[in-house]
């Protein structure tokens, strides 16, 4: 099986926070970062396995800060883990502030899955070459992550 590396995909997006990005309370809406991990996470995907994907799960989804209206938000994925026709993908978003610094705003963990012609699953046909001991653990923690969906799946969540 030929193999990519985790910076093969790896796909950061940008993004000013304008005023149709705001809530009632100033801050970004959730749902539209929600929308644009989504995007990153697809993105991330079809560049590894080269075919077209869709969201099969997001599941974990943690904001640990606001972001606001002028805000940079920066979106970054990468793939952790691949399983037959599956590809989990970390998305990690952040503020940067003009001089560069990356404040941590959300982290999420996206399960895409790649498509045939006729949109059926399809086995991903590359692999995943882990270079760094922070891919490998990476790795280590998508298979428990994708063991813990499955589980889910049978218990009927």
């Amino acid at each position: 099986m030929k193999k990519k590396c985790v910076d093969d995909s790896k796909t950061e997006q940008f993004r000013l926070l304008k005023y149709e990005d705001i809530n009632g309370a100033n801050r970004l809406f959730g749902g539209k970062l929600m929308a644009w991990i989504d995007e990153v996470a697809g993105v991330t995907a079809r560049r590894h396995c080269e075919r077209q994907v869709t969201t099969a799960c997001i599941d974990n989804l943690q904001f640990k800060e606001p972001a606001f209206l002028g805000n940079m938000v920066v979106i970054i994925g990468r793939i952790t883990y691949i399983g037959r026709s599956s590809m989990e993908v970390r998305v990690d978003s952040y503020v940067e502030d003009a001089q560069g610094f990356r404040r941590p705003i959300n982290r999420a963990y996206v399960t895409m899955v790649a498509l045939d012609e006729n949109e059926h699953p399809r086995e991903v046909e590359f692999g995943l070459e882990l270079r760094t001991e922070t891919e490998k653990i990476e790795w280590e923690s998508g298979m428990k992550r994708a063991e813990l969906r499955r589980q889910r799946r049978r218990e009927g969540f």
